[in-house]
């Protein structure tokens, strides 16, 4: 089973290297949802937390500052613990 991949707390440098300023943002407050990715997505958030689990997987807890990237395929629930705002690209 693909792994959700996390950086925690990731350096000005490191945004700037993946040009995090340029991606677009989403916006939601808190909820939970079924989440199902079609195609590779990273996303490093700006604000708030959500637990994301992944279809018989563990928990990961994702904050703000945090960049995480999810493969495709992957079958997840997202619970917005806290009002969430991100960048993220899909591959």
């Amino acid at each position: 089973m693909s792994r959700i991949q996390l950086e925690r707390q990731i350096s000005a440098a490191r945004q700037a290297e993946l040009g995090l300023a340029r991606w677009p943002i989403w916006e939601k407050g808190i909820a939970t949802f079924p989440w199902t990715y079609d195609a590779s997505e990273t996303c490093y958030l700006l604000e708030g937390e959500v637990v994301v689990t992944p279809q018989g997987g563990e928990p990961v807890t994702i904050s703000a500052g945090d960049l995480a990237t999810f493969p495709a395929g992957m079958r997840c629930t997202w619970q917005i613990t806290a009002p969430l705002r991100k960048h993220y690209q899909f591959a």
